[in-house]
């Protein structure tokens, strides 16, 4: 059964064109990797002054979910860390569908 992978950030307004440039190199980079079947970059119409990012990833099962977070995720956010510092957070979750 297919996950979501949801990752929000927020990032500071100085940042945020060449972040959602950033982003979509690395959302690339992500559906590079094995499991990963889909992806979605949304922005969050709220103030310009808090800008807001969702990716939402379609993966094939947990499985593989658990693979990247083994194998993949410490370099793969280590990449926006190194580029951005402190100037974003991100949270993440994990969703199924039901029904």
């Amino acid at each position: 059964m297919s996950v979501i992978y949801e990752v929000n950030l927020g990032v500071e307004p100085r940042i945020a064109d060449e972040f959602a440039d950033w982003l979509h190199t690395h959302v690339a980079g992500m559906l590079a990797l094995p499991g990963f079947e889909s992806a979605e970059i949304l922005r969050e119409e709220g103030p310009p002054d808090q800008p807001l990012f969702s990716v939402r990833y379609r993966l094939r099962d947990r499985v593989a979910l658990d693979e990247y977070f083994e194998q993949h995720a410490a370099r793969m956010r280590a990449d926006g860390v190194a580029r951005f510092g402190e100037a974003f957070r991100a949270s993440r979750r994990v969703l199924r569908r039901i029904g």
